[in-house]
């Protein structure tokens, strides 16, 4: 029964491929093993479940970077209109210090 338990294993594995595209990969010895643990500590199946959940998480990486690119383009963009409408507080060096101590500190409580 074992034997016809493994050779189900590799059947429904082996139809399981046909429908994805397969890539031969190098990793470092460091990332085979962890890979490894990964796979010995139950979290992950085989090593190519592993490979692909940390493709997802490298995916959303890539989102959330674009995100953060997008929204950090349209501060520029407001920040440049604002400077061309003169809206600006001028600061001296010698003041600088203190004044981005005031932008970034709490904010004071009243009495």
């Amino acid at each position: 029964m074992a034997r016809r338990a493994g050779t189900l294993g590799k059947l429904c594995h082996y139809q399981y491929a046909l429908g994805m595209p397969t890539r031969n990969v190098s990793l470092t010895p460091q990332q085979d093993a962890f890979v490894a643990k990964m796979v010995k500590t139950g979290e992950y199946q085989n090593a190519s479940e592993a490979i692909r959940d940390a493709l997802r998480v490298l995916q959303l990486r890539r989102k959330e970077d674009a995100l953060k690119l997008k929204a950090l383009r349209e501060q520029l963009a407001v920040g440049i209109e604002e400077l061309e409408r003169g809206e600006f507080t001028e600061i001296e060096g010698a003041d600088l210090e203190n004044y981005m101590a005031e932008l970034t500190s709490a904010p004071k409580r009243r009495r």
